[in-house]
């Protein structure tokens, strides 16, 4: 019988990583676009998260040296991933409202991971509603399992 993909949410600053640099979030990336082991979910609110924040100036060179533009790499991002609309937004995280819209998109689609970077706010939770809490390096050891 074929394993279930595990399900993913990425929180942006790990598609940024993937899409701009080479690493685990890049890894990450590959894997839940070519194969069926990782399954990457997001939400509308989490994808224009994504496009006004990789459209900063800050990003621009690296954005340049992939070849594409903001609207191409976001349209290949939302392409690659399963599309879903939380019907509430509940408040975990008190100091960063952008990181309750990740793990509302987890709950709303019974993830099996928050996959992030951000170790201020979202990796110190560790688990929420039965839903790890990880890294990038962590999600791969995860799928290498």
């Amino acid at each position: 019988m074929p394993m279930r993909p595990l399900s993913a949410v990425l929180d942006t600053n790990v598609v940024i990583s993937g899409l701009l640099w080479h690493g685990a979030p890049r890894d990450l990336l590959d894997r839940g676009t070519t194969g069926d082991a990782l399954m990457l979910i997001t939400s509308p609110t989490l994808i224009l998260e994504l496009l006004n924040v990789i459209a900063l100036p800050r990003f621009s060179k690296r954005v340049a040296a992939t070849g594409k533009s903001v609207a191409e790499l976001v349209e290949g991002y939302r392409d690659a991933t399963m599309l879903i609309q939380p019907r509430t937004i509940p408040r975990v995280v008190t100091d960063d409202l952008d990181d309750d819209h990740v793990i509302a998109a987890a709950v709303a689609s019974r993830a099996a991971c928050v996959v992030t970077g951000d170790q201020a706010h979202l990796l110190p939770i560790g688990i929420h509603k039965g839903i790890a809490i990880v890294s990038p390096r962590q999600c791969l050891a995860m799928l290498d399992r």
